[in-house]
Formats: C-alpha cells, structure tokens, sequence
C-alpha cells in the first residue's frame, strides 16, 4: 500500500502478520543473544525455541537494532513514496530501541516522528494498528501520531509470569521486589505502569493470579468497545482458556487474539507467562 504517511515499529510490537502486511507496517528486529550467537526476533529464532533455551539455563540476552538498520527502514519508507514517518517502539524504560530509532530519524530523507509508547508487545501493537488505520483514512502525520499517542493513553497491560528470576536477571524489576516475592512463595501480578513493569499485586497460587488476572481485565476493560490481547510464552492451554473466558464475559470487545510472545519478551520473563493487554478504542 502507497500513502503519504509511513508506520513502522519494532518486532516486540507481536502484531500478527496479516495485518502488518494490510496496514504496510514496517517492523525492525530486536536481537536475541543465545551464547555466542545472536539472532533476529520473527525470523532467525522461535518463541519455542527461547524456552527451551532458558529451561536449560542458558545464558540468554537482548539487543537493540542499531541505527542503520532503522536508516535503512527509512529510505525504503522514503522511497515507496513516504513523505514522513511515523516511528513507533517499546519503551525506552525496557531498551535503547528508541534512542537509535532517534538518532537514525536525524538524516532521514524525509520527516520521522519518533515516539516512545512506554509500551510493549500488543499494547505497542494497538498504537501502530491506530497510527497505521489514521495514515490510511488520509490522515496527516501530526494526525497519525496524535492517534498512536492516545491510544497509548488508554491502553493497560496486567501479566502474571511463575517466577521474578528472569525479571530480575535482566535488570526488568527492583532485586528487592523480586528478593520479597521469592521469600513469600507468592506468584506475581505485574503491570505496564509509565513505561515500567511495576509489582501490582501477590497472590498465593498461579491459580488465583491467573483469577485475579481475569477481574482485573474485565475491570479495565469496562462496557465500551476495546482491543484485547492475551499473550503467553509456553502456555497455550492457559491462554486459550483465558480468552475465551474473556470473550464470554467482553462482549463489547472489538477483537480479542491470542498471541505467544517473542523470543525478546520471553527472554525477560521466562516460560509460563501469561497477559492481557486492554485497549479501548
């Protein structure tokens, strides 16, 4: 698709490809780090194969795609007929994603919006759908950032994982919090909270976290059309249950998929995560 308004984002935003290739969303690989081999998320390493990665304890980072590649991504954009951009990533909070999506926009050839949603998996995804729907309907580049913006704005992301290690490990949450919840045996409740993940709540079985997970979606949620995502990483039976729970219970949701996460989300959290993004329209 050619319009004057181009989107791109970055592979932890876990849009589903059809509709990265309807809305001609562009997405920029993050890298993950498995030993001495570095590898591309979406193509050169699988969600399944992060998690046997990490249930045997390898050692297992991330890394931000460097400015050229984002350059590159530009003059494409540029050269497709763009005549601005729209560039939108995960918090900054989380990886220098953004700061090299800024330094690449400097020489664009032609004008780059960079924004950081402070969000991350489809919560990142339903801002690059909201600037990309923008872009598509005519909209300016001031417009499709304003869209992307305010759907940021709404937008709320619950998630349970087993265990903090992977959290703390990466340097994702306070070793103090991760220390306590070790110490209680509790299972956490964790949130997307001004581009941080903070501690929401401790609940005593992944049970009742993944109850509590439920209520507090459906809360957020309200009686208004809303977006919702539910992601896992190795959990696809919880996840599917979960979200047909949730559609029982939203019947006001406008689209409610299941997605497992990335290799680059997954290396922070460990396998048996399980999430739900909310995000009103």
């Amino acid at each position: 698709m050619s319009r004057h308004v181009a989107i791109v984002t970055d592979s932890t935003a876990y849009l589903p490809p059809q509709t990265m290739e309807r809305h001609a969303i562009t997405s920029v690989p993050l890298t993950v780090v498995i030993g001495d081999r570095a590898l591309e998320e979406g193509t050169e390493i699988s969600a399944r194969s992060l998690a046997e990665a990490l249930q045997k304890r390898r050692s297992v980072t991330t890394s931000r795609p460097g400015p050229e590649v984002f350059a590159a991504a530009y003059r494409a954009a540029a050269d497709a007929g763009a005549r601005g951009i729209v560039s939108l990533h995960l918090s900054a909070e989380f990886s220098g994603t953004y700061d090299a999506a800024v330094v690449a926009a400097k020489d664009a050839p032609v004008p780059v919006r960079v924004v950081d949603t402070r969000m991350v998996g489809m919560a990142l995804g339903f801002c690059a759908l909201a600037a990309a729907e923008t872009a598509d309907a005519g909209g300016t580049l001031d417009e499709a950032v304003a869209a992307a913006e305010k759907r940021a704005e709404g937008t709320s992301a619950f998630f349970y994982v087993d265990t903090l290690d992977y959290l703390r490990r990466g340097g994702r949450i306070g070793a103090a919090q991760a220390l306590l919840g070790s110490a209680l045996a509790v299972k956490p409740l964790l949130e997307l909270d001004g581009g941080r993940i903070e501690l929401r709540e401790k609940v005593r079985t992944a049970s009742k976290a993944i109850a509590r997970l439920e209520e507090i979606a459906v809360e957020r949620a309200g009686a208004g059309p809303v977006d919702i995502a539910v992601h896992h990483l190795a959990a696809p039976d919880r996840a599917a249950a979960l979200a047909e729970r949730l559609r029982g219970r939203l019947p006001a949701a406008a689209e409610l998929q299941v997605t497992e996460v990335g290799a680059v989300i997954g290396a922070h959290t460990g396998p048996g995560l399980l999430a739900v993004v909310v995000s009103p329209r």
